[in-house]
C-alpha cells in the first residue's frame, strides 16, 4: 500500500477524532443537565416525605393502630378507627369503580364505533378533571339527602366516581397496546371476538391495569374534600355503611389546625401512614408491571 492512502487513512482517522469530540462533550452536557433536572422533580418529594417522617415517626407505635383518637385536652390515643374506615371506603370504591371501569374500557377497545369512543374517552378525560369538591358535593345531593344520613357508602360512592376515570385510560391504553396480531391469530384459529378479549387481550394487559388500578386507590385514599361532604367523620369504630365512618385524611384535616399539641402530633401520624399507603401501591404496581408479555 502506498504512502499516499497511508496518509489518507490517518487524515480521516483524525477528521473522526475530532469530530467526535464535540459530539462527546455535548453529550456529557446533556447528561449531566438531565440528571440535574431529575433532581429538581425529584426534590420536592423527598422534602415532602423527610418532612412527614421527620414531623410523624415519633407517633408510630402500637397505640397509633390500636387506639380511638383521644378527645381535647387528652394524651395518648391513635388513629385505629381512620385506619379502618379509610379501608373500607377505599373498597367500597374499587368494589364500585373497577369492574365499571375495566368493563367500559374493553368496550372502548374493542367494541365501540370510533366515533363513539371518541366521545366517551373525551368525557373520561372531563370527569378526571373535575374537582374532587365538586364530586363530593354532587355525592352529598345524590346519596346523603335522598338518605338523610352522611355514610361510607356515600363516601365510598363519591371515591368511585374519581377513581373511574383513572382506571378507564389506563385500561384503554393498556389494551391498544397489545399487538393486533395477537388478536388475528386468536380469531384466525376459529376463537370469537369475546374469547380472545377474554382469554389473550386482558391477561396480556393485565399488568398495566394493576398499575392503573393501584394509582386510583392511592389517589382515592389520600382524598378530603368529597369525604367531608359525604362520610363526616366520627370518633369511634365504623358503626355500618350507612353511618357516619372515620377517615384517615378527614382526620388529619380535622386535627391539623386544632391548638392541641397531641392531636397535631396524630394528624402527622397519620399523614406518614397516608404517604406509605401510596408508597406501597406504587411498589406493587411496579411489582405487577416488572414481567410483562409483549
Amino acid at each position: 500500500m502506498s504512502s499516499t492512502t497511508y496518509n489518507q487513512q490517518d487524515n480521516l482517522s483524525n477528521l473522526e477524532a475530532s469530530n467526535s469530540r464535540p459530539r462527546t462533550i455535548i453529550g456529557t452536557l446533556l447528561t449531566v443537565l438531565a440528571f440535574t433536572l431529575l433532581g429538581v422533580a425529584l426534590l420536592p418529594l423527598g422534602l415532602v416525605i423527610a418532612y412527614v417522617i421527620i414531623k410523624g415517626a415519633n407517633r408510630l407505635n402500637l397505640s397509633l393502630f390500636t387506639e380511638l383518637p383521644p378527645a381535647a385536652f387528652q394524651e395518648g390515643g391513635g388513629v385505629a378507627n381512620a385506619i379502618v374506615g379509610t379501608l373500607i371506603l377505599v373498597g367500597i370504591a374499587a368494589i364500585i369503580s373497577i369492574p365499571i371501569g375495566v368493563l367500559a374500557a374493553v368496550y372502548l377497545s374493542e367494541f365501540a364505533p370510533k366515533r363513539v369512543a371518541r366521545w366517551i374517552r373525551f368525557a373520561t378525560n372531563v370527569l378526571s378533571g373535575v374537582p374532587s369538591i365538586i364530586v363530593g358535593i354532587f355525592a352529598y345531593g345524590v346519596i346523603v339527602l335522598r338518605t338523610d344520613s352522611f355514610s361510607a357508602f356515600a363516601g365510598g360512592f363519591a371515591l368511585a366516581i374519581l377513581m373511574l376515570p383513572i382506571i378507564v385510560r389506563t385500561t384503554d391504553e393498556a389494551l391498544q397496546i397489545v399487538p393486533q396480531e395477537v388478536r388475528w391469530a386468536s380469531v384466525g384459529v376459529g376463537a370469537s371476538n369475546f374469547h380472545t378479549v377474554l382469554k389473550i387481550v386482558l391477561p396480556a394487559a393485565l399488568p398495566a391495569i394493576v398499575t392503573g388500578t393501584s394509582l386510583a386507590i392511592a389517589r382515592a385514599a389520600g382524598e378530603t374534600a368529597p369525604l367531608i361532604f359525604t362520610a363526616l367523620f366520627t370518633q369511634f369504630w365504623p358503626n355500618g355503611l350507612f353511618e357516619p365512618i372515620p377517615s384517615l385524611s378527614v382526620l388529619i384535616y380535622n386535627y391539623a389546625t386544632v391548638p392541641y399539641d397531641n392531636q397535631r402530633e396524630l394528624a402527622w401520624a397519620a399523614s406518614l401512614l397516608l404517604v406509605l399507603l401510596i408508597l406501597l401501591a406504587s411498589v406493587i404496581s411496579r411489582w405487577a408491571t416488572r414481567k410483562s408479555v409483549y
